[in-house]
């Protein structure tokens, strides 16, 4: 890969930018704990908001904290699209807009009138638990999950179209055995709707067989669900292995400030991914501190 020219950035954004998005130094590891007690602290809170006893005795200490959260979530983000080369391509990243759901809530409060559309608003504060979302971002085993899910994703496709076709057929059957004496199979998408919670093993017995071939098919299909269950386990268990196995090598936290790659080893210079130049120089004060 041709090694691209570093893009113009200045001393102070470059700091910046090794702070809030890398953990090899010092103030760097400083930082992610902070914001992981900041986070940690946000979601307990609005935790406590929802039960109503506390809320309604504490609500104005809940409010102060709420707005002190979502300024430093703010600034947060706001320093983050600063700090990077392309601020649009984070803003439309994974995190990028976890950080904006993290946020949004209490500025829509503002714009969104309190009378009528109260529910609305409640259902909205909800969305900054998407807050604990960000906590991913600073365990580096989150990186083999994500790798794996990705590299399994077709396999756990092609698994869960075999197992809606199978509940289809076996709510059809389930009809006709149990349709014409059992109210409660009324229909081929009320049989599928039990065939759905009897195969991943829920069991809510809101329906349930009468004949004594419709309990026979039922068995069979309780067995099947254990099945059901083992195979994306075992599918994304195997490519966690692959990955453990193949990126055995040492990684640091340095993340590249033009596409946001993070997963580079300790001797890289260059961006696996975009060629643009790394922090490398952090390396020596890593190991320092």
């Amino acid at each position: 890969m041709a090694k691209k020219a570093k893009s113009e950035f200045s001393p102070f954004r470059e700091r910046l930018h090794e702070i809030i998005f890398e953990a090899d130094t010092k103030a760097g590891k400083w930082f992610d704990i902070i914001l992981m007690m900041i986070i940690v602290l946000s979601v307990i809170m609005v935790m406590l908001e929802s039960i109503e006893s506390f809320r309604v005795k504490n609500e104005k200490i809940l409010e102060v904290f709420e707005w002190f959260f979502t300024i430093f979530f703010t600034m947060e983000y706001i320093l983050r699209l600063y700090c990077v080369h392309s601020p649009s391509k984070y803003a439309g990243s994974f995190f990028g807009i976890i950080d904006l759901l993290a946020i949004a809530p209490t500025y829509l409060e503002l714009i969104i009138p309190n009378t009528h559309f109260l529910i609305v608003v409640r259902a909205l504060r909800l969305l900054r638990v998407f807050r604990i979302f960000k906590l991913a971002n600073f365990l580096k085993e989150s990186r083999y999950i994500m790798a794996s899910l990705k590299a399994s994703s077709q396999k756990i496709g092609v698994f869960l179209t075999f197992v809606l076709l199978m509940t289809i057929i076996i709510g059809s059957v389930m009809y006709l055995v149990e349709g014409g004496s059992n109210e409660a199979f009324s229909s081929i998408p009320r049989s599928i709707y039990w065939a759905i919670v009897t195969l991943t093993t829920v069991g809510y017995g809101d329906i349930t067989p009468s004949t004594s071939l419709g309990q026979f098919l039922a068995a069979a299909v309780m067995m099947m669900g254990y099945a059901v269950l083992a195979v994306p386990t075992g599918i994304v268990s195997a490519e966690m292995v692959k990955k453990n196995g193949a990126d055995d090598i040492a990684l640091n936290t340095q993340v590249c400030s033009d596409c946001g790659e993070d997963e580079h080893a300790d001797d890289a210079l260059y961006c696996r991914i975009c060629g643009e130049e790394l922090h490398v120089s952090l390396l020596n004060h890593s190991h320092d501190d």
